[in-house]
């Protein structure tokens, strides 16, 4: 089992709170990639949050009807671990001949995992000389739990696939979003649920890697609160009105920029801690994902808050699909993000 390497034939899967998204590519990254076979399926939250045997059994049966409605043949799967789940940092090492530098490194790793290496499963990278030191060479750390990883292997194993690597959520999703051959840094920002997972990509690499508490189901709660309504009704009104002063009499906008000021201060923060390490860089631009893509005026609050451009990511944008594929997930697609990645992960 790999924590971020190639893997060969497989496609992805990516549990989520509400629903699972399945995709397989054919292709690779310097020629694009088409879609082959997808599927999304709505999905009870309490089911994930299940961990008895009965509530393990009915996941495996959710993700193999997902399977079996994408079409999948193969059964070698990648699949996303969520960053509150995973410990993930980007740490500077001497200069060496990379066969050295493997071979230190193999021994080095449990100095930047926060755990004994007998309770973690932990994998690397080797991202280049720094930007910020040409003497130094970046690594990507990251690890979770043997106890976690163990317990989603057995789930998903038990139904006859097969993991051939598992990986961090903000990787994946940073990975289908990137700007390649930007000059300048890009943050990459997927408002969740109960989470937002911030990358920092620069370079073609990630820099800084963070997950900051907080997603829609916090704005849902308050604009529920404050104009009294239910919160599948408060759902509706965020992202039919989001940050439209002209709708409802502005009550959602207020209600909404007294939360998300918060918000915006720490993409700020990020930024500035990029800026302050990579000494000359310069993050030109924010992207979107998950209900930050969706939400009305989301980008364009963001972006006066933060004095950064600020666009809605396309998680398809390196992707080849049919306009049938493109009519079925027309009202889903902004929700693919990690999937994609998972997938366009090399095959070399």
């Amino acid at each position: 089992m790999n924590l971020l390497h190639g893997v060969g034939d497989f496609f992805s899967l990516d549990i989520g709170t509400n629903s699972m998204r399945i995709v397989q590519l054919s292709g690779n990254s310097q020629h694009g990639w088409n879609l082959q076979r997808f599927a999304y399926v709505p999905i009870d939250p309490k089911l994930t949050q299940d961990s008895s045997d009965l509530g393990k059994k009915r996941l495996g049966e959710a993700i193999m009807g997902a399977v079996e409605q994408a079409g999948i043949k193969t059964k070698n799967v990648a699949i996303g671990l969520p960053a509150g789940k995973t410990f993930t940092s980007i740490i500077e090492t001497e200069t060496l001949p990379e066969k050295e530098l493997r071979k230190s490194f193999k021994y080095e790793i449990d100095k930047y995992v926060p755990m004994s290496l007998n309770d973690a499963k932990a994998d690397y990278i080797i991202l280049g000389p720094s930007p910020n030191d040409p003497a130094k060479t970046e690594v990507l750390v990251s690890s979770v739990a043997k106890d976690y990883a163990e317990s989603s292997m057995e789930t998903i194993e038990k139904t006859g696939l097969n993991i051939v690597a598992m990986e961090p959520e903000p990787l994946a999703m940073a990975r289908a979003l990137n700007i390649p051959g930007s000059i300048d840094a890009c943050l990459v920002v997927d408002f969740g649920e109960n989470s937002t997972d911030l990358v920092i990509n620069y370079k073609d690499q990630p820099r800084l890697v963070r997950t900051v508490p907080g997603g829609i189901e916090v704005l849902i709660k308050a604009v529920a609160s404050g104009l009294n309504v239910r919160e599948d009704q408060s759902r509706q009104f965020i992202l039919k009105f989001g940050l439209d002063q002209n709708q409802v009499e502005g009550q959602v906008f207020k209600i909404l920029n007294t939360h998300l000021d918060t918000f915006a201060a720490e993409l700020a923060k990020s930024v500035r801690f990029f800026q302050t390490k990579y000494l000359g860089g310069k993050v030109g631009g924010i992207v979107l994902s998950g209900y930050a893509s969706v939400i009305p005026l989301f980008a364009e609050f963001i972006e006066a808050k933060t004095n950064v451009p600020t666009v809605k990511g396309n998680p398809w944008q390196f992707v080849r699909t049919s306009s049938a594929q493109q009519q079925a997930l027309s009202s889903v697609a902004s929700e693919f993000a990690v999937a994609i990645g998972l997938s366009e992960r090399s095959n070399d």
